[in-house]
């Protein structure tokens, strides 16, 4: 299939987008180098037409899984079905499996649209800015249901990993899982899982969500010869995926823990009413090491 893909290019890097598949992100690298900042999408990535095997995506309206077939809303019982051929959950909400509309672009700037109907009728945009090596992503939602519904946000970026990949990102506690990856209790954290000062990546699977995040975090790739400094708003959870024996990892800021819509309390997620919003920022920085 043929998508049409945007490019944005500041002094130090240049990004390209794909509207047709999921709003998502193809590629960043740096420009003198070609150093890829994110997992690399080549011809072969882009024409799967799934936004999950690029650079990046957004989680609207909500982000991971969600179990037992659906949620409950104020009004009634929302019922989902799994929506990946992998997965025996709904995941990472809907807005990455259809295309966005572009409405407006600059030279430094694009802003996205996602009028979806699945599962109720909502509004995401997507503002990507691009300044002095700087990736800014604000990401809005807004229900346009006339019965509210349960709302979430997230990002779901792919970095590259290698064995000096080191990662610092403070967070307070985690959310251990079954084998299912659903989360059933809050744990302090493990040694290996503690980043609270820089850290190498776990050489076991690691797929849990992390909550009492102040939003910072930061990468480094010594051997890659740069680092990103990151800064989320309205995010204080973060997932972090780090498969087995694969070339990258996820840290991925979300608005709620996995299956909030069961979890006590709902946390983190936000029930709109129609023509409500909310949204999420995150920022990457890219700085070449010395």
């Amino acid at each position: 299939m043929t998508s049409t893909l945007l490019e944005l290019e500041d002094e130090l890097t240049r990004l390209i987008l794909c509207p047709d598949t999921g709003g998502a992100i193809v590629n960043w690298t740096v420009l003198r180098s070609g150093q890829p900042l994110l997992r690399h999408s080549d011809a072969e990535a882009l024409s799967t037409g799934l936004a999950n095997k690029l650079g990046g995506f957004p989680l609207v309206p909500w982000s991971n899984r969600i179990s037992d077939d659906g949620f409950d809303r104020p009004d009634g019982w929302l019922a989902l079905e799994p929506n990946t051929l992998t997965d025996p959950y709904p995941i990472h909400g809907s807005a990455w499996q259809q295309p966005w509309q572009v409405v407006s672009r600059t030279t430094d700037e694009v802003l996205l649209q996602l009028d979806s109907s699945t599962p109720f009728a909502y509004r995401a945009r997507q503002r990507f800015h691009l300044s002095g090596g700087k990736l800014s992503i604000d990401l809005h939602v807004t229900h346009l249901a006339e019965r509210a519904a349960w709302h979430g946000l997230g990002l779901h970026p792919y970095l590259p990993r290698t064995r000096s990949t080191r990662l610092q990102a403070k967070a307070g506690q985690v959310w251990l899982c079954d084998a299912s990856k659903m989360p059933t209790r809050l744990s302090p954290l493990p040694a290996d899982w503690d980043f609270h000062s820089f850290k190498g990546l776990p050489d076991t699977l690691v797929d849990n969500g992390f909550c009492g995040w102040d939003g910072h975090c930061l990468i480094q790739q010594a051997d890659l010869g740069y680092e990103l400094e990151c800064q989320a708003h309205g995010s204080e959870y973060f997932l972090l995926y780090c498969p087995v024996g694969l070339d990258f990892f996820c840290i991925e800021p979300v608005s709620h823990p996995v299956n909030a819509h069961h979890l006590p309390g709902r946390p983190g997620l936000v029930l709109l009413e129609q023509d409500q919003s909310t949204q999420l920022g995150f920022s990457l920085h890219y700085r070449e090491l010395a």
